[in-house]
């Protein structure tokens, strides 16, 4: 008879004050929405743990799956009353699916998107607007009305995509968003329908390599010297992308749970135990604790 030993526990420990794990590394890759903001309003607390580690001298790097470039990124913090003082530098899904563009070399696409709220990611592309029979890849940043649409209407568009093989270029990898208690559909879910048909899909963002890559680079310029993976520290609200994309790269996570698995892993405003250990079963991507939200 064999024996067997049991996968170890992936459920993080529960931490009212982020301080003393925070003052274990020398960079944070923080998410943004659901850890930074809620879509309306930015969280005070978390805002201010942000900034105190950057007293201190360490270096912050907001890590995000918007789909627009970093700069309507900042624009996006100051209206939801984001301090400036809690963050060095910002790296956007949108930038990276630009980034790709460029290097693809891609002159005609075809645009899946809201034109009006991502209007900084379209007039960045340097490619033509086409229609499908004409593109040579599709880039998408969400829905084009994530109220009314779902990802299975866009279906019909991309089984005529898959016929004439045609790349997909995902500008958000995330599947939800949370936009003040409403969660809505996000450009990962049209583009995981796409792959699992067989499409071809370049996901910019986390929880992919080239999310946390950028913002290491980034950080080392900042800090004008090498960073282990050791001494970073990913922030973040999903289990998909933030911790898995953690897991990718190689270094550390703390999950907050009043983000996008709230419901999952919260009776109320309280953590609950019996939900967390549901929300990691074994062989899920963990993190050194969870919390309610960031806090010092």
């Amino acid at each position: 008879m064999f024996n067997t030993v049991p996968a170890p526990s992936a459920v993080p420990p529960v931490l009212h004050n982020a301080g003393p794990l925070l003052s274990a590394y020398d960079v944070l890759f923080c998410d943004v929405w659901g850890v930074v903001h809620n879509g309306l309003t930015a969280f005070e607390g978390a805002c201010a743990a942000l900034a105190k580690f950057r007293r201190a001298g360490g270096t912050v790097i907001l890590v995000s799956n918007a789909p627009v470039p970093k700069y309507r990124v900042a624009d996006m913090l100051k209206t939801r009353n984001v301090p400036d003082n809690c963050w060095d530098d910002i790296v956007s899904s949108g930038a990276i699916a630009l980034d790709h563009i460029k290097e693809r070399g891609f002159e005609r696409l075809y645009l899946i998107g809201p034109r009006d709220r991502d209007q900084a990611f379209f007039k960045m592309v340097d490619a033509k607007s086409v229609h499908l029979d004409a593109a040579q890849a599709i880039a998408c940043t969400g829905l084009t009305d994530d109220r009314t649409e779902k990802p299975e209407d866009y279906l019909p568009l991309l089984r005529k995509a898959h016929a004439l093989n045609i790349p997909f270029v995902c500008a958000n990898p995330d599947l939800l968003v949370d936009v003040g208690g409403t969660l809505l559909y996000c450009a990962g879910a049209i583009a995981d329908l796409y792959e699992n048909m067989g499409g071809r899909v370049f996901w910019a963002g986390k929880p992919h390599l080239n999310a946390y890559e950028t913002a290491h680079r980034i950080a080392e310029a900042l800090r004008d010297g090498n960073v282990p993976r050791s001494k970073c520290l990913v922030i973040g609200d999903a289990i998909r992308t933030d911790l898995k994309g953690a897991e990718n790269f190689g270094c550390d996570a703390l999950f907050v749970a009043s983000g996008i698995h709230r419901h999952e892993a919260m009776d109320g405003s309280e953590l609950s135990a019996p939900k967390l250990a549901a929300l990691f079963p074994p062989g899920t991507p963990t993190a050194k604790g969870a919390m309610v939200e960031l806090t010092w």
